[in-house]
């Protein structure tokens, strides 16, 4: 497989770019807007001015609630890839340069019209030499060195940011790090590869979900050729009028149910038993398809409960099947996948058992466990503030709940108290989010979590071990049981310290640092008002008293001088940081 030829972009073609980035982020004044998370329509339509790297950062922003508001979401899901189709001569070379093999030589044949074209590649229709059909996505031309140019000017835009004033929203920095991750990962097909191969093995031919093939050995790092899948997006099915036919109708509602409940039965498996999901399950990742009458594709059948039993050397296996319907679910681009640890699962299983008994405490103790620390948190306030928040949403259902919303509000308020989700926490809510939507457009009526109780019971029963459970506690109670002869002793010591005036008792009260700090600096200016006015004090003497002396009298300005410059200096930090706390 032969390299393509790195192409160098000069510091003649940054400085070029730059001015036509700086000139359209002025017309529709960006950076105001989105650190203030205000007009989200002007930053849509800068972003689509700038082209493709842009355009890509925009669509990834739009997946991160936890970094932009509701309103910017919505706004910059409408983003349209709007670049301009790369001839077939272009495409072929590229081929060329990254396979060593040109177009004729590996398909049979290849539609030179591009049915689809995104900011990064645009993807054709091909067939195989046996007869397989497959689409090709390949790169378009200097995209990884257009890319790489933007994101060190965001580097460079980032130093002017920490001019801006202190925002709680958005981190400019953390945003940067998860576009360039993106980005880069987006143009690195061997990532896409590696994901959508894994994909395919733990989640096609379960229930109705297929998967396309990847075919690695006619892909290279800028060339993707996968199975082409039939269908189309899941979007028409929503879309569908219900028949008039009132048995047609109920047929029709009982298939959406039941697709509905294969995408979230599959989604908590990619989650609890993978550890591995699609994090982008939108409408247009997902295909929809009804198999022919004669069709063999896939199981007929599904299995629903299986009983098995071991009695002496008999093995016994009962299984219980129901027949699928003809139709298959089609998940599209792995691109955007989250990985999850163990640990991490545990502590999101936690975070639901946790919402069951609408215990705030409890709740925020198992947020807790799934975020970082960013700097001091008092979680006594957060505790407070939590519940505070999650009161009105106890009283609610699941369909009267704007997740999005929701999310955001709850990510802000752990950004307020130096708390940060773990990215793929909120990459996973946002999947869920996602695909909520979706299930709540197929059938209302349908409970997710209704859904997800059955999987959610079968999980516990794995991780609780009954035998562990009762030898820890036993063990507790033979410790308690052990110390109790000795409380009557410790309380006995206990008296005595105090008797003899050794004791001491540590105090703390809410906000007792920031009283103290409060404290700390109201005698700083105390005292600085004494210097100051001693100051002041001793310069007026030296002027009086230097009247026939110029140096005398020179000390005495120059004290009044300093004295001026400090109190100038206190009223200007004064107003800034009234100004500050009222913001």
């Amino acid at each position: 497989m032969t390299v393509a030829p790195t192409i160098e972009i000069t510091r003649k073609d940054k400085r070029s770019r730059l001015l036509e980035i700086v000139h359209v982020i002025r017309e529709h004044d960006m950076i105001k807007n989105f650190l203030k998370q205000k007009n989200p329509k002007e930053i849509r339509l800068g972003l689509q001015e700038l082209g493709p790297t842009f355009i890509k950062a925009g669509q990834l922003l739009s997946t991160r609630p936890d970094l932009v508001s509701p309103e910017y979401i919505k706004e910059l899901r409408k983003l349209q890839d709007n670049v301009q189709i790369d001839s077939f001569e272009t495409i072929a070379q590229i081929f060329l340069e990254q396979t060593g093999k040109s177009i004729a030589e590996t398909f049979a044949s290849f539609e030179k019209q591009p049915f689809a074209s995104g900011s990064i590649g645009q993807t054709h229709k091909a067939t195989l030499k046996d007869n397989t059909p497959v689409v090709v996505k390949i790169q378009h031309p200097k995209v990884e060195e257009l890319v790489n140019t933007d994101l060190s000017l965001f580097r460079q835009a980032i130093h002017i940011l920490k001019f801006a004033p202190d925002i709680s929203v958005i981190n400019p920095k953390e945003i940067l790090n998860e576009i360039q991750t993106a980005l880069l990962n987006e143009i690195d097909t061997q990532v896409e590869m590696q994901n959508g191969e894994e994909f395919y093995q733990l989640n096609n031919a379960t229930s109705i979900i297929e998967v396309p093939k990847v075919y690695r050995e006619y892909s290279a790092p800028k060339v993707l050729v996968n199975s082409l899948m039939p269908g189309k997006s899941i979007q028409v099915l929503v879309n569908q009028k219900l028949s008039d036919d009132p048995k047609k109708a109920a047929q029709q509602k009982k298939l959406r149910r039941f697709i509905g409940e294969v995408l979230v039965q599959n989604f908590i498996k990619q989650v609890f038993t993978d550890n591995f999901f699609h994090a982008d399950p939108h409408p247009g990742n997902i295909l929809f398809y009804e198999l022919p009458q004669n069709s063999t594709k896939l199981p007929r059948y599904q299995t629903t409960h299986q009983f098995q039993k071991t009695l002496g050397s008999t093995d016994i296996d009962i299984a219980t099947q129901k027949k699928l319907p003809a139709c298959r679910l089609v998940y599209l681009d792995f691109g955007m996948m989250g990985h999850l640890t163990p640990n991490l699962v545990d502590g999101i299983t936690n975070i639901i058992l946790a919402l069951n008994t609408k215990d705030t405490r409890l709740i925020g103790q198992a947020i807790l466990a799934v975020c970082n620390r960013t700097g001091k948190v008092d979680e006594e306030d957060f505790y407070e503030e939590l519940g505070v928040f999650l009161q009105p949403y106890m009283q609610m259902g699941l369909g009267q709940i704007d997740l999005a919303d929701m999310l955001f509000s709850i990510l802000s308020l752990c950004r307020n108290n130096n708390l940060q989700a773990k990215s793929e926490v909120t990459l996973l809510v946002k999947a869920f989010a996602s695909l909520e939507g979706l299930v709540a457009q197929l059938d209302p009526d349908l409970a997710m979590m209704d859904v997800v109780r059955p999987f959610a019971r079968d999980y516990l029963k794995k991780k609780l071990n009954l035998r562990n459970e009762l030898e820890d506690h036993a063990l507790l109670m033979a410790q308690a049981i052990k110390a109790t002869p000795q409380i009557p002793i410790k309380v006995e010591r206990l008296l005595d310290i105090f008797m003899q005036g050794q004791g001491r008792i540590n105090f703390k009260f809410k906000e007792q640092d920031r009283f103290f700090d409060r404290v700390d600096q109201l005698v700083n200016r105390i005292v600085i008002s004494i210097i100051l006015a001693a100051l002041i004090l001793g310069s007026s003497m030296l002027v009086m008293g230097g009247q026939q002396h110029p140096a005398i009298y020179n000390l005495g300005v120059c004290g009044y001088i300093i004295s001026f410059v400090l109190i100038l200096f206190l009223v200007i930090t004064t107003l800034h940081n009234h100004y500050k706390n009222k913001q």
